[in-house]
């Protein structure tokens, strides 16, 4: 069985959350969403779980950190450049915030970081194949 993620994270506002995933690529399972709770999946290893603060609260009595904090940086790789800038693009265009960080081109590598409406920060991240193999064989 392959090894999966389910990335857990407490939502204001599931409905919102979910259409902004949905708008970053993101697509919704919905035999584990309900009314609480919405697995968006990435790909057939990485899932999210959108979980309202009632439904997070059943899961820890650890408190939710501000949005203005940062706790983890969720990366995911995308086909290409252009994904990663059409990530960043929705992020803005669907309550989240493009940009948060520098972006980063180091050729063989391409990133932009944006956070969801809630804060929690993903990286856009485009690795070039051809550079990587070149590098490996020095």
């Amino acid at each position: 069985m392959t090894k999966m993620i389910f990335v857990n994270l407490p939502v204001a506002n599931l409905a919102a959350s979910r259409r902004f995933y949905e708008a970053l690529g993101f697509t919704n399972n919905a035999l584990f969403s309900d009314d609480t709770s919405a697995c968006m999946v990435w790909s057939e290893s990485i899932n999210v779980m959108l979980m309202t603060h009632a439904k997070w609260g059943t899961f820890t009595t650890r408190s939710i950190p501000p949005s203005t904090s940062s706790e983890v940086m969720l990366a995911v790789s995308c086909d290409s450049r252009e994904t990663v800038d059409a990530m960043n693009t929705a992020a803005a265009a669907n309550g989240g915030t493009a940009d948060i960080n520098p972006m980063q081109d180091l050729g063989f590598m391409y990133n932009r970081n944006l956070a969801d409406p809630d804060g929690h920060i993903w990286e856009a991240i485009w690795m070039n194949p051809t550079a990587m193999g070149a590098a490996e064989a020095n």
